[in-house]
């Protein structure tokens, strides 16, 4: 690859030679250098060549770290006790989807998660309260944590994620809709059990490579955005592992 041969032209350059040119270069290098400046205007694809090649060892080493993450922190995004479970909580493979309220793309694939989660039997699904778009994100995710502590966080989940004007009004209304206590759960929201679960999993979502919504982990494996054919594949991929 004329990649490989300006690298073996550039290494000519360090070979010390004997003698000085007046621009205090020796005589060899100088013309080294002039060929290899004559032949990156006549070949520049190899520019573009050398960045795919940092591209792609910058992208190795990142994946390389995220695994270590995500084996580090394997039980807090798996078995949280306080994150809600959907599907088999006895199954093989597990899915841990974090999200927010307000991301429109969560919105449009819950119909889909619910699909996989029926249509996939021996999968737990981790869902992980994630609010990081706006103010209204979070009380969101405060009203379904407070429900979560009657019973009633599926629905709620749903219909939170259903509404299409989510503020505090809309909110409210689903919680009594669904037979919420609305004043405990105001209470239980702002309280500080509430608060340290949503900075832990902030804090652990910045540790494992999670930096928007939805994004989904199967095992050593992070799916970022809505791709059903990619957490399939994850579900396939854990499947031959457990």
């Amino acid at each position: 690859m004329r990649f490989f041969a300006l690298i073996a032209a550039i290494a000519l350059i360090a070979i010390p030679a004997a003698g000085c040119s007046p621009s205090g270069k020796a005589p060899g290098q100088a013309a080294a250098g002039d060929q290899i400046r004559a032949y990156i205007l006549a070949h520049p694809e190899v520019i573009e060549e050398a960045i795919g090649k940092l591209q792609e060892r910058r992208q190795a080493a990142a994946d390389t770290q995220l695994k270590a993450q995500l084996v580090a922190n394997r039980s807090k995004v798996e078995r949280d006790p306080r994150d809600y479970v959907a599907g088999n909580p006895n199954g093989k493979v597990t899915v841990v989807e974090f999200f927010d309220y307000r991301c429109p793309y969560c919105k449009a694939a819950l119909p889909e998660i619910a699909k996989l989660i029926a249509d996939n039997k021996d999968v737990r699904f981790v869902f992980k309260e994630f609010p990081i778009l706006s103010p209204i994100s979070e009380t969101a995710a405060r009203a379904a944590y407070a429900a979560k502590a009657q019973g009633k966080y599926w629905p709620v989940h749903q219909a939170l994620l259903a509404e299409k004007n989510l503020d505090g009004e809309s909110i409210d209304r689903i919680l009594r809709d669904n037979g919420v206590d609305v004043a405990r759960a105001h209470a239980d929201g702002a309280g500080k059990a509430t608060t340290d679960f949503l900075e832990e999993t902030r804090a652990l979502g910045r540790a494992t490579g999670v930096n928007g919504t939805p994004a989904f982990i199967i095992g050593d494996r992070m799916v970022s955005g809505w791709v059903p054919a990619d957490i399939q594949a994850g579900i396939a991929e854990a499947r031959k592992k457990s």
